[in-house]
């Protein structure tokens, strides 16, 4: 990629997120760059090109823009608040035709092309951003991976090194780790930790707490590179240049899930004890095992760098020592293999578990009593859900099942909180089914209540000639909400839902009716199908 991209922003660059950094359920494909914590900053084309897509969604993304430019790669802006008016006129004309505010729209080459440095919206929080921001990224057009936009050359400064928190050592079996034991680290320098000479014998893993920073952001970001070497001979290695959307589905294998779900840190292991392979760490690479043995020394240094080259070491020694190695554990006939699908019944549930569904064997604990399925939680890094089905009981009417659904329970909700959270339901004749459902406590349950309505900026029958927009807020109280739908005299209008604030927003100026009187319907339905309608008269001067 050329170094001579113009900025998506004009204020200094100061990152909050970095490309390749962990997260709890992905790898970070971009940098997130900080917005002063606030919405309006213009947002620029990095470089000439066609705009590719426009997404509009209130999770995820959000507003989100992607530009093909002619070097092969895509550039992506999220979360924006909105778009530059041709770009938003264009959209807008979708979403009036498909009507509905949620869209994607996918362009030809060349039919809404972009200067460099064009402003093509503004930095907002839309979507699933928890704070102000611009989410950036760049992906190699043909196979739409994201690469590291530090290699456009952002005048970004950095003069940091890498921060260890924490190392940590983890004995080896049969693939299976143990827990962690920690070094007591010396920071020795700027760039240097050292701990003392350990006596060890067999097979060994290291995992490492890091962090790091730029230097106008107090931001904790993740590293660019990690390097672990044995006596010279590099044992596990990888860096953040390009990362494949895939990789994030494997992250807890490279992780220590069980610290990290009983401690909520996040130490990432360098080895590979689950056979997994990623695009920046491939099967054939090193797998990072250290094999002490007695009689023998060995020196061992871990390098963590910044995308700036600023590099952080640590380096110990470790003295073989004897070593026995443990039993082999007693098989157990419970125990669920990943390599096997398997259906388990537990009336009115039936549990079914693809292969894969985990890492490595498990034991898995399934109960049930009336209503309540109970999937005993388990400390090791579940791959992908399953699917959960149960059979509703017979004789109830259409809306009585219609409210029916399943919900997991909640161990760590407040007293004054429901402990019960909602899990997405599809419904077919008495069959309740979910099919993304991991390890806990499951209910059946129902949600009668239909979704609120609340007029924020009007009340009925009210004159809105002064007025540039019409507000409401709208909520539900368990299942969340599904859809909904606006109109003024029978049209369709566009309104915008801020999931956020729980807010839907028309502005006046998206169509000129010529009526003053303005009849105003919204519908709305929640995740169950309960629906709830407010209805009033308002009125406008014609335009």
């Amino acid at each position: 990629m050329g170094q001579d991209s113009t900025p998506p922003l004009d204020i200094p660059l100061k990152l909050s997120g970095t490309f390749g950094e962990f997260r709890p359920t992905h790898f970070h494909a971009g940098l997130d760059i900080k917005t002063q914590g606030k919405e309006g900053f213009e947002v620029r084309a990095i470089k000439a090109g066609s705009l590719k897509r426009i997404n509009v969604s209130i999770s995820g993304y959000g507003k989100c823009l992607y530009i093909q430019h002619a070097d092969g790669t895509t550039s992506v802006y999220a979360h924006l608040q909105k778009f530059a008016p041709k770009i938003e006129a264009y959209i807008k004309k979708y979403q009036y035709k498909k009507e509905s505010f949620t869209i994607q729209r996918a362009l030809k080459l060349n039919e809404l092309t972009l200067e460099e440095g064009e402003v093509i919206g503004v930095s907002g929080n839309t979507g699933g951003s928890e704070g102000p921001h611009l989410h950036f990224e760049i992906r190699e057009t043909k196979s739409a991976n994201p690469l590291n936009p530090l290699q456009l050359g952002f005048d970004i400064k950095d003069s940091i090194r890498p921060v260890i928190q924490g190392l940590y050592l983890y004995s080896i079996f049969r693939d299976k780790a143990s827990k962690k034991t920690a070094l007591v680290l010396d920071k020795k320098n700027d760039s240097t930790y050292v701990a003392d000479i350990q006596s060890l014998g067999g097979t060994f893993g290291l995992g490492v707490r890091l962090f790091d920073r730029q230097d106008l952001s107090y931001n904790r970001n993740g590293i660019y590179k990690a390097e672990l070497a044995v006596n010279g001979s590099t044992r596990f290695s990888y860096s953040f240049d390009r990362i494949d959307f895939s990789d994030g589905k494997k992250i807890n294998a490279l992780i220590d899930y069980v610290t990290y779900r009983e401690e909520r840190i996040r130490v990432q292991k360098l080895f590979r004890n689950i056979g997994v392979d990623y695009s920046f760490l491939p099967k054939e690479a090193p797998n990072g095992y250290m094999v002490f043995e007695e009689g023998h020394s060995y020196q061992i240094q871990l390098m963590v760098e910044d995308y700036a080259h600023n590099k952080t070491y640590v380096s110990f020694y470790v003295e073989g020592a004897p070593h026995e190695l443990p039993s082999p554990p007693t098989p157990n006939p419970n125990e669920v293999s990943p390599l096997k699908d398997y259906l388990f019944t537990h009336a009115p549930y039936e549990i079914y578990l693809p292969k894969d569904t985990f890492y490595a064997p498990v034991q898995l604990d399934i109960r049930s009593a009336n209503d309540t399925l109970y999937v005993k939680e388990i400390k090791q890094a579940q791959r992908k859900g399953f699917t959960l089905e149960v059979k509703v009981p017979e004789g109830l009417d259409s809306l009585q099942l219609q409210q029916l659904c399943l919900a997991k329970i909640d161990p760590r909700a407040e007293e004054n909180e429901n402990p019960l959270q909602y899990v997405w339901t599809n419904k077919k004749d008495s069959i309740l089914k979910t099919t993304s459902a991991y390890t806990g406590t499951y209910i059946i349950t129902k949600d009668s209540l239909a979704p609120s309505i609340e007029p924020l900026n009007f009340t009925p029958e009210q004159w809105m000639s002064n007025y540039t927009h019409l507000k409401l807020s709208i909520d539900d109280d368990f299942s969340g909400i599904q859809e909904y739908r606006a109109t003024i005299n029978d049209q369709w209008i566009r309104m915008e839902y801020e999931s956020k604030d729980k807010t839907l927003i028309y502005d006046f100026d998206d169509i000129d009716f010529k009526e003053a009187k303005l009849d105003f319907r919204l519908e709305v339905k929640d995740n169950v199908g309960n629906v709830e309608v407010y209805e009033t008269s308002l009125f406008r001067k014609p335009l």
